[in-house]
């Protein structure tokens, strides 16, 4: 960006920081409400997936910036997708 000085390791960073702190307020909502129902299994599932594949990248690169955003986010759509899981398999198995 011409005039603005920002090494790229801060900007991957501070990108990185904004992304995954994005999942934060999520992951604390289905946690505490267990409310699931307008989450996508299918597409948590793809997403983590993916974000599974930008850590082994990140890792493959030695790039600190993708590496520890992925792992947070890695945590927080695994967490997400899990609690989406669970709390289907056992509305299923109560009796109507």
């Amino acid at each position: 960006m011409d005039g603005v000085w920002i090494p790229d390791d801060w900007l991957g960073y501070l990108a990185a920081s904004l992304t995954t702190l994005s999942f934060v307020p999520q992951a604390l909502l289905t946690l505490r409400t267990r409310e699931v129902h307008g989450i996508s299994a299918a597409m948590y599932s793809v997403f983590t997936i993916g974000v599974a594949l930008w850590l082994a990248y990140g890792w493959r690169l030695g790039e600190w910036p993708i590496i520890i955003a992925n792992a947070v986010t890695l945590v927080l759509a695994v967490t997400i997708l899990v609690t989406k899981l669970v709390v289907e398999w056992c509305s299923r198995r109560k009796p109507s």
